[in-house]
């Protein structure tokens, strides 16, 4: 499995700055617009603001959605001052009313997202219509196509987490260094492994981030966003796992490549089924995702998504065992 690579360099282009990966010295391509499946009402123009989905899959039942919006040229024109609101119209003529955005920086004062949630009753072919305007200019409107899926790829919210082996200081002989490409780790985020977390039938956080070779560049930044958040919830366990194959060997991590030159996804990676990174699970005591996160979240997300696993009822390991049966 690879890591897929065409929404990864929308994001690259359209949402983020190489700078805030780290380390990596390469180049973004900005979006086309053609790539983004854009129709103008009435099927004349090209809107002036287009919005690029950074959500790498949408499913039947409940979705958290994620856009930014860009003019002709690539620029991101997203930003706290201007409003979005998005509804949606499915191929049986069903109609989810439009609602308000809410916008969220992915790198402080520099780039940003809207986020929201949708609930699609059926698979196939949706429209969304994005209303939004900037201060002092009139709202535009267009539309973009989507498909849902009836089943997506990702472990979702309400699917058993599976059960599987990251590294931890342990095994590293207590050096941070060899399991974590974050210039400024927590160790605490690489105490235990996530299957001991899980067999542990307590609520923990699992992240999947690689500062030094992330290819959305948003993964130093969500860690930064965590490291708060754990320091405020010291009873739960946070998981870092670097969701790539690295090689300690040289001094210091490098990726360990396939014949094609491309990064070799881990097995919690491939375990997870991720296309993308970074990736945010919160899991129940009951051993199931509560709540995910893909690439960008506000820390009012992140804080209530805790908060809904920490006062969740007390799960007895038998039960917790037989929910996440078959997994790993």
């Amino acid at each position: 499995m690879h890591l897929r690579t065409r929404p990864v360099t929308l994001i690259g282009g359209a949402l983020l700055v190489v700078a805030a990966c780290g380390t990596s010295n390469a180049t973004p391509s900005a979006p086309s617009p053609a790539s983004s499946a854009i129709t103008v009402p009435g099927g004349s123009g090209q809107p002036a603001v287009l919005p690029i989905p950074i959500t790498s899959e949408f499913g039947v039942g409940n979705n958290r959605t994620v856009f930014t919006l860009t003019d002709q040229s690539g620029k991101q024109v997203a930003g706290p001052d201007r409003t979005l609101t998005i509804g949606y119209h499915g191929p049986n003529g069903e109609a989810i009313p439009p609602a308000p955005q809410t916008f969220i920086w992915a790198v402080e004062g520099v780039n940003g997202v809207y986020a929201g949630h949708a609930t699609f009753p059926t698979s196939g072919q949706w429209t969304a219509e994005f209303t939004t305007a900037a201060p002092g200019s009139a709202a535009e409107t267009t539309t973009f196509g989507l498909e849902v899926k009836g089943d997506t790829n990702v472990v979702s919210p309400g699917d058993a987490a599976p059960s599987v082996k990251t590294p931890t200081l342990a095994d590293a002989g207590g050096d941070v260094s060899k399991v974590s490409s974050d210039p400024k780790p927590v160790p605490g985020f690489y105490q235990t492994s996530e299957d001991a977390a899980l067999a542990g039938h307590k609520p923990f956080v699992l992240i999947f981030a690689t500062p030094k070779f992330c290819k959305s560049a948003v993964c130093g930044p969500t860690l930064d966003k965590l490291k708060p958040v754990a320091a405020a919830h010291p009873e739960m366990t946070f998981i870092n796992v670097e969701p790539y194959k690295l090689d300690a060997s040289s001094g210091s991590l490098q990726p360990v490549l396939d014949p094609s030159n491309q990064l070799i996804p881990v097995e919690a990676t491939n375990a997870f089924k991720l296309s993308t990174e970074p990736y945010v699970f919160v899991v129940g005591a009951d051993g199931k995702v509560s709540s995910s996160f893909e690439l960008v979240f506000s820390p009012e997300e992140i804080e209530a998504a805790v908060k809904v696993v920490e006062n969740a009822p007390a799960v007895s390991p038998a039960a917790s065992d037989t929910g996440s049966a078959g997994q790993g």
